[in-house]
């Protein structure tokens, strides 16, 4: 079985889980409900861990990449981006989990600024990675078969 098709597979359900999660997250800030909370917290676990199989596919293809592509120095900062994007998206999960065992005080408002820092950071990361990825692919045919002018091989 060629695994090569793996990463792109992997990499959308992450990013939309995550760009949700982040949109839900911000909204809960001003209206909080707890199911709606809950909710967002499987969302961002569930993106996280299509994150985590998303970078371990990503690993897998890059040394085939790194040898046909003009530019592999944008594939070191798509993976970089997507270990920032990883950290962002932890600190996200840790704190609202911590924010659903919190009563009224400090630690509460400094969760709530912790959250959406590290949620912008991850949704802003997320896009990055996702431009970078685009550029490999569609730029400079990374992990793409290109097929005979004729297409012959079909």
């Amino acid at each position: 079985m060629d695994i090569s098709t793996w990463h792109p597979l992997t990499v959308h359900f992450p990013i939309a889980f995550l760009s949700l999660s982040s949109i839900i997250g911000i909204y809960l800030i001003f209206k909080p409900n707890k199911v709606l909370s809950q909710y967002n917290l499987g969302l961002l676990f569930l993106g996280c861990l299509g994150l985590l199989i998303s970078i371990y596919t990503g690993n897998d293809e890059e040394s085939k990449v790194a040898r046909v592509i003009c530019d592999p120095t944008e594939l070191k900062t798509h993976e970089n981006f997507a270990y920032y994007t990883l950290y962002a998206y932890a600190v996200y999960l840790a704190s609202g989990l911590i924010l659903l065992k919190t009563k009224q005080g400090i630690l509460k408002q400094l969760l709530y600024v912790l959250i959406v820092l590290s949620s912008l950071t991850g949704l802003s990361t997320l896009v990055y990675v996702g431009h970078l990825g685009a550029s490999i692919v569609y730029n400079q045919a990374g992990g793409v078969s290109v097929p005979d002018k004729d297409c012959s091989g079909f």
